[in-house]
């Protein structure tokens, strides 16, 4: 009894958080879509999630993501796609440009990813009202990725297939098809062989 009422929580807190992510402008290429907590989301472009994709969002649903939960931020005329079978615990996505997460992908607890630099890198440009110097390039996260927890994305890396990141990394470069790296910045550990 007590289990089959947890159950029936678990499922109209979805359905709440649904409804309030399609408020929010998110739209669904799926109707097999869970999620754990309410996320939150700043849309003014596209956030599109596909089939078969969990996300998790709150702390007691996965206490080794810190106290947080899941946050997307898409600014005008950039985009979030999440593709099919996709998996994210307690983590950030930041576009002012485009991140693709292929099929997929596992993002670890308290992840950051970021497409953009938030503020100039030059000194007086930083210190203006408006600072019009911001860099911003796409990232894309290639099927079957693993980013371990509270690794950090940083703009215009593409990670290969089947790749995996060390949890606490710092990515800052790309990384290619069936490796492991791991560091601050990520460095090369060693070459996937046969899925090992």
């Amino acid at each position: 009894m007590k289990k089959n009422l947890i159950n029936l929580y678990i499922n109209l807190s979805s359905f709440m958080y649904k409804k309030y992510m399609r408020y929010k402008n998110t739209k669904f290429e799926t109707n097999n879509f869970t999620i754990k907590g309410k996320p939150l989301i700043k849309n003014k472009g596209t956030f599109l999630i596909k089939d078969n994709v969990k996300i998790n969002s709150k702390y007691n649903v996965n206490p080794i993501g810190g106290n947080t939960f899941s946050t997307f931020i898409i600014d005008k005329n950039a985009k979030i796609i999440i593709n099919e079978g996709c998996r994210i615990s307690n983590a950030t996505l930041y576009s002012k440009k485009e991140i693709i997460l292929g099929k997929n992908v596992f993002i670890g607890g308290d992840c950051r990813i970021y497409d953009t630099d938030f503020h100039s890198l030059n000194l007086s440009e930083r210190i203006k009202e408006i600072d019009n110097d911001i860099k911003s390039k796409p990232i894309f996260i290639k099927d079957g990725v693993f980013v371990g927890a509270s690794s950090i994305i940083l703009k215009g890396v593409t990670i290969g297939t089947n790749s995996i990141i060390g949890a606490g990394s710092v990515v800052t470069k790309s990384i290619p098809d069936n490796e492991i790296w791991g560091g601050n910045p990520a460095k090369f550990i060693k070459k996937i062989e046969n899925g090992k």
